[in-house]
């Protein structure tokens, strides 16, 4: 029965009740699973037939309750107006499927969109090798590789403190950082295990970079491709507990959609890639591109970097 599922999926969605366990995977489609509510509750109050006062009651209680859960990610965050005069980092984020994105396509995206940083997801050598045949490294010269370790940065400018993030992860996290308006920002590129292949290490994996998130600063920006979406409890954990906001859901654009992509018979279903930042800085735009040979959409970003006055929280 539709309202039994609906019910169950919600109970998961309320207590958490994906964190290590296979239940992570439906989750990921708890949006739809609103859209399927207002359906079931319109076609009980349509068809005589099926009209029950006690099914319509709880129909609009389980309706009622995904609508509480999922209206803040489509309306913009209340903050200050952001400073004429803060400075901009615009940053992107790609899932490289193990090196097939189209080298001089992602070439134009950094042109085009100006990006000062870029995350590369699953970069293996030969993908390294493909960038810099296609002249990514006259763009963004400066570069923290890591094809061992799975996640890159190629930056317009300067990296410093960089290298594997120290964090108890399945594949090691790249950290660098970049220096916006005299301040210090530091940056994660992420790539956590999948809750379908493994989701007791998928929840360990976010798990420890909330502890690195609980220990950042406000000018942090972690970027990448999760594995997860807003509705999973340990990504709403990394979010609570490091004062971090999702770009995405700041701005309003709740139901973005980057997984999969390219050729896949399917169109993008889920979010899996976010960019998420401190208090210290402010969304000001996102989106995101199709490039062709990856299964993940890119998330280009811009951000704003505070003065301390007017930071949040």
């Amino acid at each position: 029965m539709p309202l039994a599922m609906l019910f169950v999926l919600l109970v998961v969605r309320l207590t958490g009740l994906d964190a290590g366990t296979p239940l992570a995977v439906p989750v990921v489609l708890f949006p739809y699973a609103a859209v399927l509510s207002v359906l079931a509750l319109t076609t009980m109050v349509a068809v005589p037939a099926l009209r029950n006062l006690w099914l319509i009651i709880v129909g609009v209680l389980i309706t009622a309750a995904y609508v509480v859960l999922l209206v803040p990610r489509f309306t913009p965050h209340h903050q200050q107006r952001i400073p004429a005069q803060a400075s901009q980092l615009r940053v992107a984020t790609l899932n490289a499927h193990v090196g097939r994105a189209d080298a001089h396509a992602l070439l134009r995206l950094v042109k085009s969109e100006r990006i000062d940083v870029l995350a590369v997801q699953e970069l293996p050598s030969a993908g390294i090798a493909a960038l810099a045949e296609a002249d990514l490294d006259k763009v963004l010269p400066y570069q923290e590789l890591r094809p061992e370790n799975d996640s890159s940065f190629y930056s317009r400018i300067p990296l410093t403190h960089s290298g594997p993030l120290k964090a108890d992860t399945a594949w090691p996290q790249t950290a660098a950082q970049v220096t916006v308006g005299g301040r210090a920002v530091r940056m994660v590129a992420v790539h956590t295990y999948y809750p379908l292949g493994d989701a007791k290490r998928w929840t360990q994996d976010i798990t420890a970079l909330t502890s690195v998130a609980h220990d950042s600063g406000p000018d942090t920006v972690f970027l990448g491709d999760f594995n997860a979406s807003l509705d999973h409890a340990p990504m709403r954990e990394l979010l609570a507990s490091g004062g971090l906001a999702d770009i995405h859901a700041e701005l309003g654009h709740g139901w973005a959609r980057t997984w999969p992509a390219d050729k896949s018979p399917l169109p993008p279903l889920v979010q899996l890639n976010h960019v998420l930042h401190g208090p210290g800085l402010a969304g000001i735009s996102v989106s995101e591109r199709t490039i062709a040979g990856t299964d993940h959409r890119a998330v280009i970003a811009t951000l704003a970097v505070l003065p301390s006055k007017d930071r949040a929280g």
